[in-house]
């Protein structure tokens, strides 16, 4: 589905699939649903794009698929020079569409295109460059299963260290807040990984990340999200295959703020650290 994407530095549209990314295709949910809850700009509340509904069923597509690249084109089977080459090809096209990305960014979660111009989308460029150089050096062969839960281009914080030493990935991002991860699949798919090795899964927490917490041929769940969330991930986790599980809970951009501070300074550095 066709999506505009303007700023007021470059004007302009961009074009893109907002269904599911499984098996190297984009395609509908397998209930061929949208979800409910519109995508929208927060600073304007106006509606941007609706996006496919994932299911139980999905999820388990994109985990059959992620262990068959595994066997086949990802993993072992492919040496580190070749990881580091696609790495650097989808930092390229990140560079490449990096006023794109930063327009949704923006559009999505309500921050200014400057800011996530200079510091969220060349963050995330600098952070893949940097797996790409690592990827011939490391090696492992775990599921990285990524429910995303807020939609950052940060996420290189995760793709990178996950893709470079042969991982697979399926991530699931918020549902509230999907587009700049949607388009990175967009990329991964033009910088010509093996099918498979991404997939990405649009849906409701307490369906789709219920069903990755519980999934037995999952290794890993890396969570980003609320406290509250993550203990139910950690409870799901050790009753299913007791997979491994990293969690980085909320608690960002607390402050505590004294009776002698200066106000002025607390908004100011309150405001930079969100």
């Amino acid at each position: 589905m066709p999506f505009p994407a303007t700023n007021s530095q470059n004007a302009g549209k961009t074009s893109f699939n907002t269904g599911l990314y499984i098996n190297g295709k984009f395609v509908e949910g397998s209930d061929k649903n949208t979800i409910v809850m519109n995508v929208i700009n927060p600073a304007t509340g106006k509606i941007i794009r609706k996006v496919a509904e994932a299911t139980f069923k999905d999820v388990d597509v994109a985990v059959a698929a992620a262990h068959k690249a595994f066997k086949t084109t990802w993993g072992l089977n492919m040496g580190g020079a070749g990881r580091s080459r696609l790495l650097a090809k989808l930092a390229q096209f990140m560079e490449e569409h990096q006023l794109e990305l930063t327009a949704l960014e923006a559009l999505d979660s309500g921050k200014s295109f400057t800011w996530v111009m200079d510091v969220d989308t060349t963050f995330a460029i600098d952070t893949i460059c940097y797996y790409a150089g690592w990827a011939d050096k490391i090696h492992g062969q775990v599921v990285e299963i990524i429910p995303w839960n807020f939609p950052k281009l940060m996420m290189s914080w995760k793709l990178g260290p996950a893709l470079a030493p042969g991982n697979r990935i399926v991530m699931k991002p918020s549902e509230s807040t999907p587009l700049p991860a949607i388009h990175m699949s967009k990329l991964i798919h033009d910088a010509r990984f093996p099918p498979r090795t991404f997939n990405f899964l649009t849906g409701y927490g307490d369906i789709v990340g219920a069903a990755i917490s519980s999934h037995m041929k999952i290794d890993k769940v890396a969570f980003t999200g609320s406290t509250l969330v993550g203990r139910k991930i950690m409870e799901v986790t050790a009753k299913s295959n007791l997979k491994d599980i990293m969690l980085e809970f909320g608690g960002k951009s607390r402050n505590i703020t004294f009776n002698d501070a200066d106000v002025d300074q607390v908004v100011s550095w309150a405001a930079h650290g969100i």
